[in-house]
């Protein structure tokens, strides 16, 4: 891809990219129900979690006040439609950001908003535990690079050949 003036070929603004996502203009029926993909995000928050569903329950309680049993959090996971010819129960609104604080997965909230061509950005905290995060897996790959490099030196050093360098 070639430069034309500061921007990419093909490469969208931010701003671009909020103009496009508002810009619907004939709404189908049925767009925003996302029931199925807020269930698979709780599903995948929960794997993607070390705690347990009872662990996740009893932090929720804590948060809200109220008693949440893991019973419930199954029912809010379910995959099927019907459940003996009832619809399963949907996680109530209010109970999302325990939720999300539990698992630590902000995926339900970041599907919703986008559902209405928000953005939800992590807060200070959570960029801080990304950078971090980032830091820790550099300084792992500087550390297999430098493995690698000692043990190239050494291979090479045993047959004759030069040493290579660090490029």
């Amino acid at each position: 891809m070639s430069k034309k003036g500061g921007k990419l070929d093909n490469q969208l603004s931010l701003f671009d990219l909020i103009r496009e996502l508002h810009h619907n203009p004939s709404p189908r029926e049925g767009e925003l129900r996302v029931i199925d993909e807020l269930r698979a995000s709780l599903r995948d928050a929960i794997k993607a979690c070390p705690l347990s569903r009872h662990q996740i329950a009893g932090e929720m309680s804590h948060l809200l006040g109220e008693t949440i049993t893991k019973e419930m959090i199954d029912s809010w996971t379910r995959e099927s439609d019907q459940i003996n010819g009832r619809r399963p129960r949907h996680i109530p609104a209010e109970h999302l950001p325990a939720f999300c604080r539990a698992t630590g997965s902000n995926g339900p909230l970041v599907l919703l908003a986008g559902r209405v061509g928000m953005f939800a950005l992590p807060g200070p905290e959570a960029l801080r535990a990304e950078i971090q995060r980032l830091d820790e897996e550099l300084n792992r790959v500087k550390a297999e690079k430098k493995k690698r490099l000692f043990f190239l030196r050494e291979v090479e050093g045993k047959n004759g050949r030069s040493v290579c360098s660090e490029g």
